[in-house]
């Protein structure tokens, strides 16, 4: 891992069963992540993905490009919804390169997005290189 490398893109498709298992888990169970109605009376364009959930998909493509490295610091701000529909799903596609390598850690940006449209603000990771 170098400064500059870029990071395979990794593509991960949201259904709604995928949101009801994470509410399960999560104890999240907020209708707007389940229900259309509630999601749309509240002003929002429909169901919609859970902002941790979204952020954990950023770091199950850390693990991947890492090979399940140990991961320091892991963020990003929620800024714009993945809307999921209730047929199919929404690809949530994360991607970055290599921001530095120092002193044993690796800090990579990245970038979330959703049909074109950036879902996370400011993602970032940092993560232990091997051998460090």
């Amino acid at each position: 891992m170098n400064a500059g490398d870029a990071l395979e893109p990794k593509t991960f498709t949201v259904t709604r069963a995928d949101l009801v298992a994470y509410a399960d888990a999560s104890g999240d169970q907020n209708p707007i992540h389940q229900d259309e109605e509630v999601a749309r009376s509240v002003g929002l364009p429909g169901v919609i993905a859970h902002g941790m959930f979204t952020l954990a998909l950023v770091g199950r493509a850390v693990a991947e490009w890492t090979d399940g490295a140990e991961v320091v610091d892991l963020g990003a701000k929620f800024t714009s919804p993945v809307v999921v529909p209730a047929e199919g799903g929404a690809d949530v596609v994360v991607a970055g390169t290599v921001k530095s390598v120092a002193d044993g850690l690796a800090t990579l940006a990245l970038e979330v997005t959703c049909e074109g449209q950036k879902v996370l603000g400011m993602p970032k990771a940092v993560v232990r290189v091997a051998g460090a």
